[in-house]
């Protein structure tokens, strides 16, 4: 395996956990097994984020109201982070679809979860000026942010 060329920043990881925005969860459906569900109920239970969901049959999800698409969330809503809940082949297009709303939605940040990754799709987002994390989950960042360090 070969080693990734990015490497997530611990200060950016430390400021968008700590960051009170939205997160679209994208992959957020209500199947209670699958990690979004639970990491999403996480986001919005225990650190009070907003959370909206992304997944193509838009169901509502932690009293959330879901959409098929990133194009389909209202204008004038404020994202701070799409969280990327897909599989590395389907990646590239979520973030494609993220930098077409950045401005539409002042998206901030584009984070690819645990075994995600794409180096490309991350190249594109920083070239379109969205902050990235790569190949890492939230919520086991948040216990080394909570003790001053990262866990990756």
């Amino acid at each position: 395996m070969t080693a990734l060329s990015h490497q997530n920043d611990p200060d950016l990881v430390r400021e968008l956990l700590n960051d009170p925005g939205t997160w679209v969860v994208v992959g957020l459906s209500t199947n209670e097994a699958r990690a979004a569900y639970g990491v999403a109920r996480w986001l919005k239970v225990e650190q009070g984020k907003g959370i909206i969901p992304v997944h193509p049959k838009a169901e509502t999800v932690h009293g959330e109201r879901g959409y098929a698409t990133i194009s389909d969330i209202p204008d004038g809503t404020d994202v701070k982070v799409v969280d990327c809940f897909v599989s590395s082949e389907h990646v590239g297009a979520v973030v494609d679809e993220t930098i077409a709303n950045k401005d539409r939605l002042q998206i901030d940040a584009v984070w690819m979860q645990l075994g995600v990754v794409d180096e490309a799709a991350a190249a594109r987002a920083r070239a379109a000026g969205l902050d990235v994390v790569m190949d890492t989950c939230p919520k086991i960042e948040w216990r080394s942010v909570r003790s001053g360090g990262m866990a990756r």
